[in-house]
């Protein structure tokens, strides 16, 4: 479907708006200085501090899956989503990649673009926003856009807090959070969290962590201010097996997931986390220096498919070096923002090892070439996650470094412009000795490749040119053209070390209304993807990567607010995504097959959702959200598609009166059974995973 919409036509309904103009939400991801959403020359969305409250979010995908051209779904159902903009992060078969995370402006994203949610506490988190598409001046190698979270700032003051939270599945939530000061100064704050759920409706699913944030600012004499924060993190959750099409088909009759015959039923994650920033802002007449420091250091016991990881050494070092200088250009204001980053990850002494528990598979079958019948063993399933033989060590070493800026001006009353670049430098180091690796064909352990080592480097270059005009107080169209380069990552290398860096070029026209009424966003984009790495499932769910020629998405993402009365808000979102192939040779059983015009599979081409909120000056409040994902095909040979969901409803009731506060979260109220992943192999292996029934918590707060 070709995008014929015009904005002729949607500046029409623009010049309906002669109502107030309301206050916007403010960005601080697109131009690092805080700028409305209405006045940024690209698609931004903003998760406030009232939404996250009321959905008593608990993971990112929970904040998010409802924002247009954003696919964020748990398979897990904890906070570790497969997280997807406008198709970036699809080829990952694990965590996130292709979008940068941020916290409080520290890059939470490793170099190679590999993010873990963990040790992210959204209890702490008071807004997000997310800004879709490449060539942000914080997307260092990440073409699908950048997450921003916002936690409660030391500085800003507010009641302390503990809320306690009860539910089915053995759901318990303790959060508490104090802060303090220390004469006119000095600042202190606290957040401490623990979360515990069995998913008892299927097999290996509990989930628990305990989280603790610390923060300290001071603001000097000179007001200038450094905040610091320390955290850690302990998270350990169990992964559940995947399903095949009749497991699948038995879920959906009982709601329940049980002994399926997936090889590797004792997969888990269980992270330790320790991590350290500081932030420090001067401005000295119209200069802005804002240095930040940062550090973590981590280790995880992460059994997964074939093999059992084992990293017990791992830091990650980085530094950004920000100023922002407000100047005149062409007679007007205009700011600069420049600054060099660097950031490394180092790896020592990785270990993989066998799984030591496993129940074989024996068949006897004749050889043609030895003349005599023979017998092969094969894993049928693992017993438990306990470490057998070691079956391989690693050292790495990952270094990204480079330099940034941004220049936005105003050339006449109503037309800003916006001009950005980076340049960046990434190099991969690794060395290891594998002894033995999961061979997917022969089903057992084979002997592995031995010493091996890599080094390889890419330069990376981001840049976009975005243009703001103003048509009225309250509204504003914009147009951009943004390119960025995505390289590959050490796993992918590992794979495929004759991988190419991907180029992503996007174009995209979009309208901005904000009034007393209603709010919308409309945008409009095209993103051309050269040599884009594209993940390939052969038999038995082994993952290759390679360089498809080119790949096209165009889509169009509307969103709207609008205030029926004072008490209550009504609001939609609708994403239509036409993502192909234009160029992609597939491997398939030792040949190549044309996906030339294919759809990329799991993004569905409509997918929307629907809310109304209610709060009253008595404190009674309400919330109902529902979504839907259209079908999309499972396989980039697109043989075979699933349905997706329809009207997937949660729904929010709660009462406020003074320091206390008590509400009710229902998921999936009307108990559907879908599955949140549909995928198929090219032997024709069809994979499921569940999304999670019906949930309830019951939660409450109390300020002092």
């Amino acid at each position: 479907m070709k995008i014929t919409y015009s904005l002729a036509t949607l500046l029409v309904i623009s010049s309906l708006n002669a109502q107030e103009v309301v206050l916007d939400a403010l960005s601080v991801t697109a131009t690092k200085i805080s700028t409305a959403t209405k006045d940024v020359s690209q698609s931004i969305a903003v998760v406030g501090e009232q939404e996250v409250e009321d959905k008593n979010i608990l993971n990112i995908q929970e904040a998010i899956q409802n924002i247009p051209g954003v696919n964020a779904e748990s398979s897990t159902n904890s906070p570790n989503p497969r997280l997807i903009i406008r198709g970036a992060g699809l080829k990952a078969r694990y965590g996130v990649r292709e979008i940068m995370v941020m916290k409080d402006g520290v890059p939470l994203t490793d170099p190679d673009s590999f993010t873990r949610f963990d040790f992210i506490d959204m209890q702490d988190v008071s807004s997000l926003e997310v800004q879709k598409g490449p060539g942000s001046i914080n997307a260092v190698n990440a073409t699908g856009g950048v997450i921003q979270l916002i936690t409660k700032s030391v500085f800003v003051e507010d009641k302390n807090r503990v809320k306690l939270g009860v539910g089915d599945d053995g759901q318990k939530n303790v959060n508490l959070k104090v802060r303090s000061a220390f004469g006119k100064n000095d600042f202190v704050s606290a957040t401490l969290s623990h979360r515990e759920i069995d998913n008892g409706w299927r097999d290996n699913n509990d989930f628990d962590s305990t989280q603790l944030s610390l923060k300290y600012g001071r603001i000097f004499e000179d007001d200038s201010t450094l905040e610091t924060e320390f955290s850690y993190t302990e998270s350990n959750m169990n992964i559940p097996a995947s399903m095949t099409a009749a497991e699948f088909e038995e879920f959906k009759k009982t709601g329940e997931q049980r002994n399926t015959s997936y090889q590797w039923q004792n997969s888990a994650r269980d992270s330790k986390i320790f991590a350290l920033n500081a932030k420090y802002e001067k401005e000295i007449g119209d200069l802005t220096l804002k240095p930040r420091v940062y550090f973590n250091t981590w280790d995880h016991f992460h059994p997964v498919s074939g093999l059992i990881n084992d990293a017990t050494d791992n830091s990650v070092y980085g530094t950004d070096l920000e100023l922002d200088y407000k100047h005149k250009l062409f007679g007007k204001d205009a700011s600069l923002v420049i600054g060099l980053t660097a950031k490394t990850d180092v790896t020592k002494d990785a270990k993989k090892y066998e799984y030591a528990d496993i129940n074989y598979i024996s068949s006897t079958a004749y050889n043609a070439i030895t003349h005599s019948m023979q017998t092969t063993t094969a894993i049928g399933n693992t017993t438990s996650n306990n470490k057998g033989a070691l079956a391989s060590n690693e050292d790495s070493t990952t270094l990204l470094y480079g330099a940034y800026f941004m220049e936005t001006f105003t050339f006449s009353k109503d037309l800003k412009f916006d001009v950005s670049a980076r340049v960046d430098k990434l190099t991969f180091d690794m060395s290891g000795n594998e002894m033995s690796v999961y061979d997917y064909t022969s089903q057992n352990y084979v002997a592995g490749r031995g010493l091996y080592s890599l080094n390889k480097s890419y330069a990376l270059i981001s840049s976009k040119f975005g243009s703001l005009y103003k048509i009225s107080d309250a509204t504003n169209v914009y147009a951009s053209i943004a390119r960025a380069n995505q390289a590959p990552t050490t796993s992918e290398l590992a794979d495929n070390m004759n991988l190419n860096k991907s180029l992503s070029v996007n174009y995209e026209v979009g309208l901005k209304t904000r009034t007393a009424k209603i709010s919308y966003d409309l945008a409009l984009y095209q993103n051309d993807v050269n040599d884009e790495i594209i993940q390939i499932l052969d038999g038995n769910g082994n993952s290759i990567f390679d360089n498809a020629g080119k790949t096209r998405k165009r889509g169009m993402e509307f969103n709207t607010v609008y205030k029926i009365m004072k008490p209550l808000d009504v609001g939609m979102s609708y994403a239509y995504s036409d993502f192909k192939f234009l160029k992609f040779n597939e491997s398939v059983r030792g040949s190549l097959a044309s996906r030339d015009g294919n759809y990329l599979p799991y993004i569905p081409k409509n997918q929307y959702s629907l809310f109304a909120a209610l709060k009253m000056d008595n404190g009674i409040k309400a919330r109902v959200t529902t979504k839907t994902w259209g079908n999309y095909y499972m396989d980039n040979a697109n043989t075979q598609k699933y349905d997706g969901y329809k009207f997937v409803t949660d729904l929010m009731v709660g009462y406020e009166h003074e320091q206390h506060k008590i509400q009710l979260n229902i998921k999936n109220v009307t108990n559907k059974y879908y599955a949140m992943e549909a995928s198929k192999d090219v032997y024709n292996n069809e994979t499921y995973k569940a999304a999670a029934p019906i949930s309830g918590m019951l939660t409450y707060s109390y300020e002092f």
